[in-house]
């Protein structure tokens, strides 16, 4: 039964992130081949984050690896593994960044209709298969940014649009978490100060970037 409902929950993410996936190739402007090349390094990406949750689990439940290994299994993956693997692609993506690996701007960018939309299906199935009222408020969040980003895609910068998205989701989730007792990311439960270090590290690392981007045209 617990193997059951970890391959049930497992199929749903993925199939939310299908759907984050299948609608940037849709509303994207880029080239088709470029929509190739990002979705490509979005999926690859994204099997690195669950490998990093792995290994979250690990660092985490340290001791009962050394004494059981197969016993990790048991142990769902909580938010301490999701801040690990935030935390270990977030410095992989910097050395890939640093290295001229990835383009991580546009990474960034390509993935904001893949991240809203995989949310707002996932909340979507919780509420109406799993009865979860608790998905409704977060469902409202992303859909006034899925709204605001078609809106905005054309008609700003891709740097401001990152922030403004960057800026809307973090404030989303702060009401959120004055309105309901707990808020989750793809089932993961998120503490405040999380949303508060994600907000200000992208905030800085635009700012850095733009700062950059004036410098060299200078």
């Amino acid at each position: 039964m617990i193997a059951t409902d970890k391959i049930i929950s497992i199929s749903i993410i993925v199939l939310s992130i299908l759907a984050g996936l299948i609608a940037f190739y849709i509303i994207s402007d880029l080239p088709k081949e470029e929509k190739r090349k990002q979705m490509r390094e979005m999926t690859s990406e994204l099997v690195n984050f669950v490998i990093f949750i792995w290994v979250g689990k690990i660092i985490i439940h340290f001791s009962t690896f050394l004494d059981d290994p197969l016993a990790l299994l048991a142990y769902p993956s909580d938010s301490g593994a999701f801040y690990v693997a935030v935390l270990l692609i977030g410095v992989l993506l910097f050395y890939k960044h640093k290295r001229r690996q990835m383009d991580t701007g546009t990474l960034f960018y390509s993935f904001i209709p893949v991240f809203l939309v995989g949310s707002f299906i996932y909340e979507f199935i919780q509420l109406t298969w799993n009865n979860n009222d608790f998905s409704l408020g977060y469902m409202v969040v992303l859909g006034v940014l899925i709204i605001v980003y078609l809106f905005l895609k054309e008609r700003i910068s891709k740097s401001w649009l990152i922030t403004v998205m960057i800026i809307g989701w973090s404030l989303g989730l702060v009401i959120l978490s004055f309105i309901q007792p707990y808020i989750t990311i793809f089932g993961y439960l998120i503490d405040l100060w999380f949303v508060g270090v994600v907000l200000i590290t992208s905030l800085y690392i635009l700012l850095l970037v733009n700062i950059k981007r004036v410098s060299s045209c200078e």
